[in-house]
């Protein structure tokens, strides 16, 4: 078993409090975060993945860091890169920084970029992996699930009463949840890099779909799913708070039932650097995008609230008996105020 000093351990939480604040900033790349410490064991510096196009984690760090860096160890969230895209690889940039050894958390998945380690070894750097890898993997799994299989990450996110209605009888809906569930909404808007709504939540409620979290500057790209092209030229989501891709279905491609192909729909996202997605509002396109298998995550905020009728949370999901219901695992609840959100996953079917 591999042994980590107090000094690595700690650097590695520091790392992966730096990728956390990143999330939302830097796709298509990783948020990635990096501590380099000296040959005393003493921090020489940090950083965190620019935007596309920046430095990313590891140049950050030794940037920082300078002649410090030489013999010291880099601790990294994410295996060191190996390929040149708009950056150089990593892993020259630690070789050539004099750096005798390197830990990181997960490793890469990706096959252009992957191979670091053995790179970093072959040059006669101490390698060690392991250390934070649980955190690592949460924090980056919208990323590594993305490129392993090329279309974004999905949440469905939704609010609803405890009998699961997201609007009552006359189409009232604000609001369901408290501010302080709201507020975690954007703040986890603040994180995906495309926020998507159907043309039926755009024609009702008008929603802005933007991020509003005091001192985090996001605009994640807005998409409506809006197959025959019947976004007003009036609605917020035109305005210019952030990108908007009307995707119809003359551009994206059309399903069996006439309706935007959310396949298709996805992996034109991932061509425009999108990793990390969140469904919001409206219960048919949420019905549609569970019914395809295509949602990673449900995010649920529940108020106790009765309605009796309304609109519900979700529409028709392709489920028409009890054992075929889409089993989900649990993987948090945390009190929201006087709400709750329940985080939960689905479970794949052998």
């Amino acid at each position: 078993m591999t042994e980590f000093s107090p000094a690595e351990r700690d650097a590695m939480d520091r790392a992966l409090d730096l990728a956390a604040r990143g999330l939302g900033s830097t796709s298509p790349n990783p948020s990635v975060g990096a501590v380099i410490l000296a040959a005393d064991g003493t921090v020489a510096g940090e950083g965190r993945t620019a935007p596309a196009g920046g430095p990313h984690a590891e140049v950050a760090a030794l940037t920082a860091a300078g002649d410090r860096a030489r013999g010291g160890t880099a601790v990294v969230t994410l295996e060191p890169c190996d390929h040149t895209g708009r950056t150089g690889p990593c892993t020259q940039a630690l070789i050539a920084a004099g750096v005798t050894r390197v830990v990181y958390a997960v490793a890469d998945p990706n096959p252009l970029a992957a191979g670091g380690a053995d790179t970093l070894r072959g040059a006669g750097v101490d390698i060690a992996r392991g250390l934070g890898e649980q955190r690592a993997g949460h924090l980056s799994r919208y990323w590594r699930t993305a490129v392993r299989r090329g279309h974004p990450y999905v949440i469905w996110k939704y609010a609803a009463t405890l009998d699961g209605r997201s609007a009552a009888a006359d189409g009232t809906s604000k609001w369901i949840t408290s501010e302080r569930a709201r507020a975690d909404v954007h703040a986890l808007r603040g994180e995906m890099d495309a926020i998507i709504a159907g043309i039926g939540t755009v024609l009702a409620d008008d929603p802005a779909l933007t991020v509003r979290v005091p001192g985090l500057h996001r605009a994640p790209l807005r998409v409506v799913v809006d197959a025959a092209g019947r976004t007003p030229p009036g609605a917020r989501v035109l305005d210019d708070a952030a990108p908007t891709w009307i995707a119809t279905a003359a551009e994206v491609g059309a399903g069996a039932d006439g309706r935007v192909d959310l396949e298709k729909l996805l992996a034109a996202l991932y061509t425009r650097g999108v990793r990390a997605a969140l469904i919001e509002g409206g219960p048919t396109l949420a019905g549609a995008f569970l019914a395809a298998g295509l949602v990673d995550e449900v995010v649920g905020y529940v108020a106790p609230k009765l309605l009796g009728e309304g609109l519900a949370a979700s529409g028709p999901a392709g489920v028409t008996t009890i054992s075929a219901a889409i089993d989900l695992e649990l993987t948090d609840v945390t009190r929201m105020g006087p709400d709750l959100r329940i985080t939960a996953v689905p479970r794949r079917r052998s």
